[in-house]
């Protein structure tokens, strides 16, 4: 069992039906800091994946370039294009493959990172999606079976939104807020505790 275009298509299923739940508790907690799009944006990104997911090619790199150009398209906020960035910065390294092991899985989320960090023009510590992708890696590194990378993850999120919740959005609408977000989880790293849990429906 390895990370390839049919995992891809089960996370994209599994990801909308808890987003299709969690979504407006999403916009709810961007609307206090932020745009307030953020739960109908992964929304409309995932029903779109969801509903190329079957045309997908087995090349994983290449389908993962379809879904980022997907998310791009439907999707035109910031976070969105993040998603996109991320998506497409993986497909690179998985261009030619059919599957890559589950043990690669952090390393991928560490490429995510760099490519949403130089794209937002961000920082980890700046309290944003980068700090809970790169909790979620370092945690699911010390495992090797992918439901238990999920939990490790799933942890590591939760771990990373305690460590935040009482520090101040440093980058992005957020930090217009200034010491009004201290107490408040953001909204983007919330996002990925959302799709972690998803997973466990897959």
């Amino acid at each position: 069992m390895a990370l390839d275009v049919a995992a891809l298509r089960h996370a994209i299923t599994a990801i909308l039906a808890e987003l299709e739940v969690e979504h407006a508790n999403l916009t709810e907690l961007d609307g206090k800091i932020g745009d307030g799009d953020l739960g109908i944006t992964l929304l409309k990104a995932f029903r779109e994946l969801d509903r190329l997911k079957d045309g997908l090619p087995d090349d994983l790199g290449a389908a993962l370039l379809q879904a980022g150009a997907a998310v791009a398209k439907v999707s035109s906020s910031s976070f969105g294009t993040l998603f996109a960035t991320g998506l497409i910065a993986v497909s690179k390294l998985v261009k030619g493959k059919t599957s890559a092991p589950w043990t690669e899985v952090p390393s991928l989320l560490n490429a995510v990172v760099q490519a949403m960090a130089a794209r937002g023009k961000s920082s980890l510590g700046d309290k944003t999606v980068l700090d809970a992708l790169d909790a979620a890696a370092r945690a699911a590194g010390s495992e090797t079976e992918p439901e238990a990378m999920r939990r490790a993850a799933a942890c590591g999120v939760d771990a990373a939104l305690d460590a935040f919740r009482d520090k101040p959005n440093k980058i992005g609408r957020a930090r217009i807020f200034a010491d009004k977000t201290i107490g408040l989880d953001d909204p983007g790293m919330v996002a990925i505790k959302v799709m972690i849990a998803g997973l466990a429906r897959a």
